[in-house]
């Protein structure tokens, strides 16, 4: 403001504030020198308060080109401190996750549930499902969290679709939600849940968790008793289904020994079998998956 003060201060205010100008041999048509060229300022301006005006206006735009430069210079600031954020809370979150504290970790991404960050909404929408699994937790609050979670991963495609993890647990979510909503819904959501683990794979291939649910879904489907399968058939004109043998493309952990059970195929069982008994657990859920492995393979063992 100060800057637009001078200027208007400096301005000529009438008619004894005229100078005389020296213009160029060009512009006043001499030749090779310049002449005096007497004009008083109203001559030259037209209008003393229009020109001062303009003036103000070119002083008021400079000031306002630096203002918007400060803004901007404090808005990628504040941008990049943003991304640092969100950066340090998934580091924290995945810490939390490996480490074995579901609750500690859900207590951590609720305080972020409005975020529009894809990553935090994964990983949220996982949390949720964990809290849901664990044995303390009521057949009333478990399905609340079932359908949290659903939500949680829903707004994380929406914000990515690129995210392998998010297409991945919104297909996790959609199964969980089945186990309420009936034979006919679940059936149908088969499709979608297909889908998305297949898009999780191609997004990213080496992600070991998307290639053994996979395997889970066409190893529940060659494995569909013949009353659902009849079910299924009168719902839709073409049922989801799969082999034993499709599944083996994918099964990584406990369900592809069993699947090697189905096949007779004891040596390959037992390693597999073994390996998903000795993985690390994280949640409720792989301790499931744990124990049942250790019962297959004490199973196994007894009838050789």
């Amino acid at each position: 403001m100060a800057l637009t003060l001078r200027l208007w201060r400096s301005l000529p205010l009438g008619r004894s504030s005229a100078r005389a100008l020296r213009l160029p041999t060009g512009a006043a048509g001499s030749r090779g020198r310049c002449v005096p060229w007497p004009l008083r300022g109203s001559e030259v301006m037209g209008n003393t308060g229009a020109f001062k005006r303009s003036l103000l206006i070119s002083a008021l735009s400079y000031l306002g080109f630096e203002t918007y430069q400060v803004l901007f210079q404090s808005s990628v600031v504040h941008a990049t401190a943003k991304v640092t954020r969100v950066e340090e809370i998934l580091e924290q979150a995945d810490y939390l996750y490996e480490s074995g504290e579901t609750e500690k970790l859900y207590q951590l991404l609720t305080q972020y549930k409005e975020s529009e960050d894809a990553e935090l909404l994964w990983r949220l929408a996982r949390a949720s499902r964990d809290i849901a699994q664990l044995s303390g937790t009521s057949e009333e609050e478990k399905k609340l969290l079932v359908y949290e979670a659903l939500e949680y991963a829903k707004r994380a495609l929406e914000k990515n679709e690129s995210s392998f993890a998010a297409h991945k647990w919104y297909a996790i979510c959609i199964s969980d939600v089945g186990d309420y909503e009936g034979i006919k819904a679940k059936i149908a959501n088969a499709y979608i849940i297909k889908e998305h683990f297949e898009k999780a794979i191609e997004l990213n291939p080496k992600d070991a968790t998307s290639i053994h649910l996979m395997g889970i879904w066409c190893y529940t489907f060659a494995e569909m008793p013949w009353y659902q399968r009849r079910i299924a058939k009168m719902l839709f004109a073409a049922p989801p289904s799969s082999t034993y043998e499709e599944a083996l493309g994918y099964f990584h952990r406990a369900e592809q020994g069993k699947t090697y059970l189905k096949l007779h195929n004891k040596k390959l069982a037992a390693f597999w079998l073994t390996k998903a008994k000795d993985y690390p657990a994280h949640t409720e859920e792989d301790k499931q998956v744990q124990t049942e492995a250790a019962q297959l393979l004490t199973g196994f063992s007894n009838k050789n």
